[in-house]
């Protein structure tokens, strides 16, 4: 049986209406998913106790899904059965998002369980390479998005995130754990007037079971808002929620979005 792990957004229903036997849907508290009713909410606090209820469900497979930030911890709600992995949590929360991530994988397998990706359950979601809008890139923009991955490859080693925004070469703004609605909201007030490209790809050496990249309507009117002539995302790792609403937006707001062959 599958459970999924589910924050908020729209990927954690995709994946269940996807799936031939419903999955059991495990929210995080306060980052509950969008169009999809929990069956189980959580707090961190409690993270032994869910394992546990997963294990007496039968559930032998985790899907880790939707976006999620790190909520505060209350010593004073840690159950019993969470008290044995405070330290690897604690540990966990003071890592970038791979590293954090990458903790939590290992309780839930050393617990007994399978990790799936979102990709290996929702493939059709990752778009082949070409573009997937009206509008094509030209040479700066191409140049601007290789530049862009060099940037996320650069900030791979500290972890830091998986998306920029580049004109002309240079870095106008670098995904931090805000995110990327917060890193094109920051671009609203720019000192120039308009142009360049988002990129997103995932981290190198990240674990692509969990956290890849993730596009919808709402990143592609952000990034109108930012006045960007478009997005550039990796192709094979970078999911698209809603394709033909995705593109429809795109050609509405005359943005392009190339999906780029990843490099080598």
């Amino acid at each position: 049986m599958l459970a999924i792990i589910a924050g908020q957004g729209r990927l954690p229903g995709l994946i269940a209406g996807a799936q031939p036997a419903p999955p059991l849907i495990c929210a995080l508290a306060g980052f509950e998913p969008e169009g999809i009713a929990p069956d189980l909410v959580f707090r961190l606090e409690t993270l032994g106790t869910l394992l546990q209820q997963l294990q007496a469900r039968g559930v032998t497979e985790i899907c880790l899904a939707g976006a999620v930030r790190r909520p505060p911890v209350d010593p004073a709600a840690i159950d019993a059965a969470t008290r044995p992995l405070i330290p690897r949590l604690t540990a966990a929360l003071s890592r970038g998002d791979d590293g954090a991530l990458r903790a939590v994988v290992e309780i839930f397998e050393a617990a007994g369980f399978a990790m799936r990706a979102a990709q290996e359950l929702r493939p059709d979601l990752l778009p082949e390479a070409g573009c997937l809008s009206s509008h094509e890139p030209n040479e700066e923009a191409r140049a601007d998005s290789a530049r862009g991955a060099e940037i996320v490859a650069a900030l791979s080693a500290a972890d830091v995130g998986q998306g920029c925004v580049v004109l002309k070469r240079q870095a106008l703004a670098i995904e931090s754990a805000y995110g990327t609605d917060w890193m094109l909201a920051s671009l609203t007030a720019r000192p120039d007037t308009a142009g360049g490209v988002l990129v997103k790809m995932p981290k190198d050496g990240q674990d692509r079971r969990v956290d890849l990249p993730t596009i919808g309507v709402t990143t592609v009117e952000a990034a109108a808002q930012a006045r960007l002539d478009g997005i550039t995302i990796e192709a094979g790792w970078v999911l698209v929620l809603d394709r033909d609403a995705v593109r429809a937006a795109c050609d509405r707001l005359g943005l392009f979005l190339w999906v780029r062959e990843a490099a080598g």
